[in-house]
């Protein structure tokens, strides 16, 4: 039986609980996280009036602050997320029991054998967004297809509010004319790398053997072989706690001085910063991960008290990681850097993640 899967991603989630709760944020670009004035911070979410400044999540408050001077700055309300996250998540048991959450504000769905009945996963996801708007005031965008990779990359195409159907017959062409930095997963190294190889879309990606692609990127090149096919097995897990949420990345020329690794890891803690800002998670213990030269990986961490997930704690921690590391002579070819040892669990906060692990590439 071909899988039905249906990707939710609820629309600039923090910023929308925010004007949905305070009217007098309505209409107005919002910025949830950071700090006004630029004195430090990532954004988590921007709203959609945000957005037309080209203010996006992760990046800098002070160049958000540059670029719309009007924009309204407000810390997260974990608590309160968490809580409509929960509400987001009852709507789905509606429909199916096989949820694989990412975050507070996205999750897979299994609807191959839906609970009501309806058997058709377009009139089950208008639903779920239906009931989202009328019983939330929030809006949620949906992708649909056949595996979890095509219906995420078709949450994304419509947003806001959008609804994506990518059927079987298809998902073929799709994936042949994807750009191959929207494939998820797909990161600015990997990109650049796929283009100086003649790389641009997944149809270039098709015409190489799954050797060829194996020697060029290693075990993703199986991936990439099969998902421009559109073969993705992944099953939606249900109830499986996120142990860890890190980023990483892969460098074109090895890094060689802690100098150019501090800068490269200040970088990844302003990522991991606002991937723990959308998850709502704190954590007490860093993880800094090296990849040699050689291919060998050596990771060291180190554990606080109280739990965290500001960046200045991030970095401070990554900078005594460093210190202490014996890098004499060691190339570096891949840096990462992860927080873990939450302080709460995934079913307290309402989060239950499908694997152990959250990467951003």
């Amino acid at each position: 039986m071909q899988r039905k899967i249906i990707h939710i991603d609820m629309d600039a989630f923090y910023a929308s609980v925010e004007q949905r709760d305070f009217p007098e944020y309505r209409g107005k670009p919002l910025i949830v996280g950071g700090s006004p004035e630029g004195r430090g911070g990532v954004v988590a979410t921007a709203s959609y009036e945000a957005r037309r400044y080209g203010i996006h999540s992760a990046m800098s408050s002070k160049t958000a602050q540059r670029l719309c001077r009007e924009a309204i700055f407000v810390f997260p309300r974990f608590d309160a997320y968490k809580a409509v996250s929960r509400q987001i998540h009852a709507i789905f048991h509606r429909y199916t029991d096989l949820i694989e959450p990412l975050s507070l504000d996205e999750a897979y769905l299994d609807v191959t054998e839906d609970k009501p009945g309806i058997g058709y996963a377009m009139d089950i996801a208008k639903a779920i967004k239906q009931a989202i708007k009328d019983e939330l005031e929030l809006t949620a965008s949906a992708g649909v297809s056949v595996n979890k990779f095509v219906a995420k990359i078709a949450s994304g195409m419509q947003k806001p509010d959008g609804l994506t159907f990518i059927g079987p017959s298809k998902v073929a062409t799709f994936m042949e004319q994807l750009p191959v930095e929207k494939f998820y997963g797909v990161g600015r190294v990997t990109a650049a790398k796929m283009k100086q190889l003649g790389l641009h879309t997944g149809a270039d990606l098709k015409k190489l053997p799954e050797t060829e692609l194996i020697r060029h990127f290693g075990k993703p090149g199986k991936f990439y072989y099969q998902i421009v096919r559109g073969i993705d097995e992944r099953p939606v897990e249900a109830d499986r706690e996120t142990k860890s949420i890190s980023v990483e990345d892969t460098y074109q020329e090895d890094i060689t001085t802690k100098t150019a690794m501090l800068r490269e890891l200040e970088v990844l803690t302003e990522k991991l910063e606002e991937r723990l800002l959308r998850a709502g998670m704190k954590g007490r213990t860093v993880t800094v991960k090296f990849k040699f030269h050689d291919f060998t990986i050596n990771t060291r961490s180190h554990s606080l008290l109280t739990a965290f997930n500001d960046r200045n704690r991030l970095l401070d921690t990554v900078r005594l990681i460093l210190d202490k590391a014996d890098l004499s002579d060691r190339k570096v070819r891949l840096l990462g850097v992860g927080l873990s040892n939450f302080e709460t669990s995934g079913e307290e906060t309402g989060i239950a993640r499908g694997g152990n692990q959250l990467r951003l590439f």
